[in-house]
């Protein structure tokens, strides 16, 4: 029987105004994370110290990981923009697919091989207020070879792979968590609704290989054993969630992101947000999460 999860010691170490994308540099113990609407990608020690703030006027950032070296990856408008914090170079990992510009891409996962996979995201729409259009799943290999793996999702977010590199979880926003099977060549066979949730959003998994399911009008983590079998929620103080992330040496620190209920809505319908009601949260969990290990690309 798989144990229960249960969040304590609940600290809050930033603010902005719709706090998204989440990051952990366990190599150097920073926390990365992104304002889609304040804009920019920040850095803060396990403590909640700022230590930096990259790419201060680009909003729309859904997605950051950490490649080797300490090199931010950050998605959003135009592609995958990379950024060095300690020389400050700067540029895209990806920013065309089949030779036209990206529209947008929200978020990413390690493929466990050094590259990633990604999905894209019809920002045009989001920021212009309209119904977004349906998205693809890609593959971008170390050698930034890119394979299209899945299309018809409604509209792509988090995303996490299992321990094996079998399985990768994707949740479709307005529709819920699907589960692809994957050969070995890291393409799906296969996929599967494993959770029925309409405003499915951030992703992660614990060292049990449970799923930790976010969502933007959502104040719990819902959270699913590998099988698909629903498990006990996991409380927050917060209204609504989008992203976690784990670290710390026991695996057992817990960063997530709380926006306001009404946050998610006002994004959809193109409303204003201006005022600093999202919070970066730590927490401590009672089961150890799975860190999520950097990509390997050669970047400058």
């Amino acid at each position: 029987m798989t144990a229960d999860a249960r969040l304590d010691d609940f600290a809050e170490l930033a603010r902005g105004i719709y706090l998204e994308g989440l990051a952990i540099d366990h190599e150097r113990g920073l926390v990365w994370f992104s304002d889609v609407v304040g804009g920019g990608i920040h850095a803060v020690r396990s403590d909640g110290t700022p230590v930096a703030t990259l790419n201060p006027d680009r909003m729309w950032t859904g997605g950051v990981l950490v490649n080797k070296g300490g090199i931010v990856l950050s998605s959003g408008q135009g592609g995958i923009a990379w950024t060095n914090p300690e020389t400050g170079a700067a540029g895209w990992l990806i920013d065309r697919i089949d030779g036209a510009p990206i529209n947008g891409i929200n978020e990413m996962v390690p493929d466990g091989q050094g590259g990633l996979y990604f999905g894209t995201v019809d920002l045009d729409s989001v920021i212009a207020g309209r119904a977004p259009g349906p998205t693809c799943l890609y593959r971008l290999d170390r050698d930034r070879t890119l394979t299209r793996i899945a299309d018809g999702v409604g509209f792509s977010n988090g995303l996490m792979l299992d321990a094996q590199a079998r399985r990768l979880y994707c949740n479709d926003t307005f529709r819920g968590t699907w589960a692809f099977d994957l050969g070995a060549d890291g393409v799906p066979a296969d996929r599967r609704l494993i959770l029925a949730k309409e405003d499915a959003d951030g992703l992660a998994l614990d060292a049990l290989g449970c799923l930790w399911i976010t969502g933007f009008r959502s104040g719990v983590f819902t959270r699913l054993a590998a099988d698909g079998t629903r498990l006990a929620d996991v409380p927050t103080p917060g209204e609504a969630i989008t992203q976690l992330r784990f670290g710390g040496a026991d695996g057992r620190d817990c960063y997530f992101h709380v926006v306001p209920i009404d946050g998610g809505e006002a994004l959809k319908n193109g409303t204003e947000l201006s005022a600093r009601r999202s919070i970066l949260y730590h927490a401590r969990s009672t089961v150890p999460g799975r860190p999520v290990a950097p990509t390997e690309f050669r970047l400058g």
